[in-house]
């Protein structure tokens, strides 16, 4: 499970990454609201841990416009703010659940588990930038526009979407985009890499080649 965890106390912010680290989550962390949209949008997490008192934006904002972006992640909104008016207005903003500090470490991880039972397997839709994948029909937009895409192509970005932030390798690609790969050059994968970057110029997301590790999907700093 990968948690961006946004958190501008310095010991709080370690604490809590120590202590999620160690139940097995691979923790990134911003310190205030800019770093915070920026990492999420350029590398979407499994879920987000927010703070609301953050220095730039502050956490309903980074939340605002997250959504607003069609950023569809599973927040946890951690805040001193402890009255049924805040919590009713981070859950209006855009937030799945709220944590009042103090509060347990323990009650934080089953809460991070729920919300990724509650909503990952079952999400009708993957969201990187301003690219949309409707898993029900498989198709990939772009905004409104639907993408013009191979049948290869739909399914080397459908596979990277899955993954945004992070690369996946030549091999798994070419077993998810050529499956009667025996038939196949192996170097094929190649082609339709090179060809799916030149239709995603300008779409607000990249597409990047890193060598020895595979590709990766990321999208554009706003």
């Amino acid at each position: 499970m990968n948690i961006l965890l946004v958190e501008d106390d310095p010991a709080m912010q370690t604490a809590l990454r120590r202590a999620l680290g160690s139940r097995g989550m691979d923790v990134d962390t911003a310190a205030d609201g800019h770093a915070a949209l920026a990492q999420w949008t350029a590398q979407p997490p499994d879920a987000v841990v927010l703070d609301l008192s953050l220095p730039g934006l502050d956490g309903l904002e980074v939340l605002t416009q997250a959504r607003r972006q069609g950023l569809r992640t599973p927040v946890i909104v951690l805040t001193a703010r402890s009255t049924v008016g805040d919590r009713v207005l981070g859950l209006n903003t855009g937030a799945d659940d709220y944590l009042a500090k103090p509060f347990d470490l323990d009650e934080l991880e089953a809460r991070l588990h729920a919300l990724l039972r509650r909503g990952g397997a079952g999400a009708q839709e993957v969201v990187v930038g301003p690219l949309r994948h409707d898993r029900s029909s498989g198709a990939i937009y772009n905004g409104a526009r639907l993408l013009d895409l191979t049948p290869r192509e739909a399914a080397l970005l459908q596979a990277l979407m899955e993954q945004a932030g992070r690369a996946v390798s030549k091999e798994r690609l070419f077993e998810l985009v050529f499956p009667d790969g025996p038939q196949v050059q192996y170097e094929a994968v190649e082609v339709v890499v090179y060809r799916l970057r030149k239709k995603l110029a300008g779409t607000g997301v990249t597409l990047v080649t890193l060598r020895g590790l595979g590709s990766l999907l990321k999208a554009d700093p706003a």
